[in-house]
This record gives structure tokens, sequence and C-alpha cells, in this order.
């Protein structure tokens, strides 16, 4: 199996600190303030962000130290594979959000919505634009069925 070695570019700040009560999505974390601390080195790259309302982070799960094939996700009390769901414990840790850009000072980017928790090493930062994705044909299978819950259910202790 090959390696793949990723080096943080700076770190993700919400106000969770720990996992029980976080939102489990970015639709259940509406109007919640957090900060990114984007390393010195990478300042140059923010050059233009400015100008998108939002942004995907892609970040590693750190607090995850093993996975399952199957789940039982927070939405739902079945067991589907683990590539069916957004669960953090995967076997590569990465987080994917989408947050509303709100500010950008120096290395240091406000953003809201923020369903991640305090001190997440953060990977990338792309810009997200709609027509990029501009899928309108598409299904969320078993997801269908939860789609109220996920804005306001909250985490728990389950994939510690």
């Amino acid at each position: 199996m090959n390696r793949i070695n990723f080096k943080s570019i700076g770190t993700i700040h919400s106000p969770f600190k720990q996992i029980e009560d976080m939102p489990i999505q970015p639709s259940a974390a509406q109007g919640i303030q957090g900060y990114i601390e984007l390393n010195e080195e990478y300042v140059e790259g923010l050059s233009d962000l400015d100008g998108f309302s939002h942004i995907y982070l892609i970040y590693h799960l750190h607090l995850s130290k093993s996975f399952n094939l199957k789940v039982k996700p927070f939405l739902d009390d079945q067991l589907h594979g683990v590539f069916s769901t957004r669960a953090p414990k995967r076997p590569n840790p990465i987080g994917l959000s989408v947050v509303k850009l709100m500010d950008i000072k120096h290395n240091i980017i406000k953003i809201e919505n923020v369903d991640i928790i305090d001190d997440t090493p953060l990977l990338d930062i792309k810009p997200f634009v709609n027509e990029m994705n501009a899928v309108s044909d598409y299904r969320i299978g078993w997801l269908t069925k939860h789609l109220e819950e996920m804005k306001i259910k909250k985490s728990d202790n389950s994939f510690k």
C-alpha cells in the first residue's frame, strides 16, 4: 500500500472543545463562528480568496484513531457502509465542510457555520463554486428520511 503524507497548513479553531454536543454537519451549525490560523508560509496563497462567500475546508479528523467498514451513523440506527456516510472514523480520517467566509486579516480567516472540533489540523482550502458542482439529478440514499434531523442533531461519543 502506498503511504501518503500530508502537512497541516494551519489550525481550525471553534467553540467546540469536546466532541459531545458538536453539530454533525455545517447545516446544523448555522451562525456558529470560528477561525483558521493559517501557517505564515501560506499567507500569499490567500490572495483573491476574499471574493468568495464560501469555502471548502479539508481537514484531518485527528481524534479518529480507528475505523470500521460498517458504521451506525448519528442519523440512523442501522449499519451502513462507511463510504455511504460522513462518519468521522474512516480508513483515511479526512473531513470536508463548506463554511461561510467572513473575513481575512493576514493569516487569520474568520468563518461561520463551523461544525469542526477546536484545534483541528487544516489540510487545504478551496473556494466553493456551486456552478462547478452543477448537479441537479442527485440522490441521497438512506439520508432522505433524515433531512430535517440533520439540521439539529448533535454529536455524541459514539465515534471516539
